[in-house]
């Protein structure tokens, strides 16, 4: 089996588009939408969900009013300032690290764990999908895109299937780490901007670290053609092969709001451009200079 991860250095450059493209022209894919903190593949593949899962995150304390004296004890020892003069815990505020719990002399103050998410097995027009929906406020992120792959890779395992297709999460952050450590490729994703080319920069350095192979794809080219040329220069300076260029097409736009892949949609020149990124991406995740 081979896993393709697509990410970018910034939201916002295509990433999630492109993935849903190349969902399209690939042969029986499993899909992961690794993007916890903001999904959206499920929009243009609109998903039947088949199973759904409760994510657990961290405590969170709560104190029972019925056994709280008022003390103040836990507000004393409380660093986070989760707990107003009511006594009422904040959840946005606390940590859960329980030191009030530990302290209150009445017992009144509880940790509970709290459900930070949801994750989903899904089935699209090309194929089975995992996704997830990581809840306002909540963390463990990296924690989440991990449980997201791992039921990918095992449904890949399971159904025989030879691709793993990843659309990671922006940035640089834990849940771009946990979106493609393992992954065979990594495509970055970009535009020609200056911040494109910083994030980029960004971007290459982390797949260097973890000694990860990695494209480089420049979405709305023809919007700046000069500073598209700094960028392959600079995946060609940093070590990454170059997957191509696609450019600016309102068909992308009329595909979205139809909730279909562009590549589905109509002909265009995105449409053709898509195509060859697709081919050299796989050939690139072959093993293929």
């Amino acid at each position: 089996m081979r896993e393709i991860a697509v990410i970018s250095g910034k939201g916002g450059t295509g990433k999630t588009s492109l993935v849903a493209a190349f969902a399209a022209l690939a042969e029986g894919p499993v899909l992961a939408d690794c993007d916890v903190d903001a999904a959206d593949l499920h929009l243009v593949l609109e998903p039947r969900v088949r199973e759904q899962h409760a994510f657990d995150g961290g405590l969170s304390a709560s104190i029972d009013p019925e056994l709280c004296s008022e003390c103040g004890i836990c507000r004393d020892l409380c660093r986070f300032e989760a707990i107003d003069p009511y006594f009422v815990i904040d959840p946005f505020a606390c940590e859960g690290c329980g030191v009030c719990a530990d302290h209150c002399p009445e017992g009144a103050v509880g940790l509970e764990r709290e459900i930070a998410g949801r994750w989903f097995v899904s089935e699209t027009r090309f194929g089975p999908m995992v996704h997830a929906k990581l809840g306002i406020a909540q963390e463990n992120s990296g924690k989440l895109v991990a449980k997201v792959r791992g039921r990918a890779r095992e449904i890949a395992l399971e159904r025989g299937l030879e691709l793993l297709l990843t659309d990671g999460s922006p940035g640089i952050g834990c849940p771009v780490i946990s979106s493609l450590t393992g992954a065979d490729l990594v495509l970055v994703v970009t535009e020609p901007t200056l911040s494109g080319l910083h994030d980029l920069s960004r971007v290459l350095e982390l797949t260097a670290h973890f000694g990860i192979p990695s494209a480089v794809c420049i979405n709305k080219f023809d919007l700046n053609p000069d500073q598209a040329g700094r960028i392959e220069r600079a995946a060609e300076e940093a070590g990454a092969a170059f997957a191509g260029r696609i450019p600016y097409d309102r068909l992308v736009t009329d595909a979205m709001v139809a909730r279909k892949t562009f590549v589905e949609h109509d002909e265009g020149p995105a449409r053709r451009a898509a195509i060859e990124v697709w081919e050299r991406t796989r050939e690139l995740a072959n093993g293929k200079k």
